[in-house]
């Protein structure tokens, strides 16, 4: 694991690949996400989207999957603290090829927890095609090296 100390701003870190499965599609939106256009490939077809595609909360689910599964440097041990921004400006289909890419945007020194630090993280998905499925900034509470 890279404590706090270790990162920098610029570092890049990448992830994947995860293939999007349509059952995952559908099963994630029967259960938190029940719109048309997630549910049935048919009347998909009649939506804005034209075809099943996975919700936007899905698509992020898979995101945090693979920050998690292929960077065990950022894992296990940094926390969440929420997310300035994320965007979708293209739907995840069914067997598309996911992969992340990181960039450090900001990192500083907690001031309340000066043994941690905060850093400001920006992922985008892509898709097999190198298009841009989703973007998103967030920020991480990263543990400092112990003394």
């Amino acid at each position: 694991m890279r404590y706090f100390e270790d990162i920098a701003v610029g570092d890049r870190f990448t992830g994947g690949p995860l293939t999007v499965e349509a059952a995952e599609i559908v099963a994630y939106a029967e259960k938190f996400d029940p719109q048309p256009f997630h549910l049935d490939a048919e009347a998909a077809k009649d939506t804005l989207f034209r075809g099943l595609a996975a919700s936007g909360w899905h698509t992020a689910g898979m995101t945090m999957r693979m920050i998690v599964g292929s960077n065990a440097e950022l894992a296990g041990g940094y926390v969440g603290m929420g997310v300035d921004q994320i965007g979708w400006p293209r739907p995840t289909r069914p067997g598309d090829v996911l992969r992340i890419e990181m960039e450090v945007l900001e990192a500083r020194r907690s001031v309340k927890r000066p043994h941690q630090g905060v850093l400001r993280v920006k992922t985008t998905t892509f898709n097999q095609n190198d298009e841009v499925v989703q973007t998103m900034i967030a920020n991480l509470l990263a543990p400092g090296r112990p003394t």
